[in-house]
């Protein structure tokens, strides 16, 4: 059994978005926490596979959401019932008539405890590479400097046989005692040769080494610069999710630890949709350019500003209790509504462009978590009073 959605108006074409399956709302699949997503019976065959893609690419362009790989991600994991709580949260989204869009589905990722998890793991792996990198540098220069040594000491006792041949050899041709079947110059050259050959080697390894430590070195610059990159957004420039994922564990676990107050706000551009119907997609990129330099001019050490995803923005702000921090949104947010932007490609004007935005004490709750909940809460709020305005959860 399954029931059909209630957001028939948001679906392009009049069209029907695929509805999600009656299990999720079923108390009896709420016991099935430990399914795997092969385990739903549709994955075992390749018909079923492909209606389950079909039901996703229905479901994603029928309520009218981008096409990345983390919307197909959640969405794939909520119709095949491989998650029973995301197909429940989608369920009870769809039973009480509140639109699935991309705001909310930045909220159900966003709230994802699973999220901070895989940034976590992430941020682990870059730093056991770092290390490995790290670790064979230092290892070949040890090397390199122990090759060095060797070659010296090897090019000194070269020069001490050399010298000692010359010695004997000399002797034999002055007609000395020594009868020429004994003569040990031979045995000398014999030797001195192989080891000016070993000492060719030994250089040419040193060399090798040389080149193994610059390409390290290069190794280890263009990491730290795919690390600095993958924090940042490219379109607005500004720190992105995952920086922020990162930055918030680290505020927050400062902040319990000192007795500081901190919060955190959520951005988000009011009638974006709107913007992009009726100027492209382009101009709604620098309008979210815009935003994000009038933002970003209110950067400092104790505030943090990152593109959270989409047209929403998310604030860290040190040492603010909520009051404090309102003061400090609201500044920004007027700082934006005065503003009167132009489409310098088309000349048309955008006109008044504006965020609504929401705040929660992080302090407030032991969940850090459920402080970003309180904050998303609050922003729908702002949303619903009217837009252009801060509320506080």
């Amino acid at each position: 059994m399954v029931y059909s959605s209630s957001l028939t108006r948001r679906q392009r074409g009049g069209g029907t978005a695929p509805r999600l399956p009656a299990e999720a709302l079923s108390t009896r699949a709420s016991t099935d926490r430990d399914a795997q997503p092969d385990d739903h019976p549709d994955a075992h065959t390749p018909e079923g596979r492909r209606a389950l893609l079909e039901r996703v690419a229905g479901f994603v362009l029928g309520h009218d959401l981008a096409v990345t790989g983390a919307n197909l991600a959640l969405v794939c994991n909520a119709l095949s019932g491989a998650s029973v709580e995301l197909a429940a949260t989608f369920a009870a989204r769809e039973a009480a008539g509140e639109p699935i869009d991309q705001r909310w589905l930045d909220s159900v990722m966003r709230l994802d405890p699973e999220t901070g998890a895989r940034m976590a793991e992430l941020e682990q792996l870059m730093d056991k590479l770092d290390d490995a990198v790290m670790r064979f540098a230092r290892t070949t220069r040890t090397a390199q400097d122990e090759t060095s040594d060797h070659r010296g000491a090897l090019g000194r006792q070269i020069e001490a046989m050399a010298e000692v041949a010359r010695a004997d050899g000399g002797g034999a041709s002055r007609g000395g005692d020594r009868p020429p079947e004994n003569d040990p110059v031979p045995e000398f050259d014999r030797v001195i040769e192989m080891s000016r050959a070993m000492l060719t080697r030994i250089e040419q390894v040193e060399q090798a080494m040389e080149k193994s430590q610059a390409e390290t070195k290069q190794l280890r610059e263009n990491l730290a610069r795919a690390r600095m990159e993958a924090d940042v957004d490219h379109l607005t420039r500004l720190p992105n999710r995952r920086a922020f994922e990162r930055r918030f564990a680290a505020a927050e676990a400062q902040a319990r630890e000192s007795g500081a107050k901190l919060c955190v706000a959520f951005c988000d551009v009011d009638r974006f949709k709107a913007i992009n119907d009726t100027h492209g997609h382009e101009a709604g990129d620098r309008i979210l350019c815009a935003i994000a330099e009038t933002l970003g001019s209110h950067a400092s050490d104790r505030v943090f500003v990152a593109r959270h995803g989409g047209e929403e923005f998310a604030v860290l702000l040190g040492g603010f209790d909520k009051d404090a921090a309102w003061v400090k949104l609201d500044q920004m947010r007027r700082a934006q509504a005065d503003r009167r932007l132009v489409d310098r490609t088309s000349g048309k004007r955008f006109g008044k462009v504006t965020f609504s935005a929401g705040i929660a004490e992080v302090s407030e709750d032991p969940d850090p978590r459920s402080a970003l909940a309180r904050a998303d809460a609050a922003l729908y709020e702002a949303k619903r009073a009217g837009r252009n305005r801060v509320v506080v959860g």
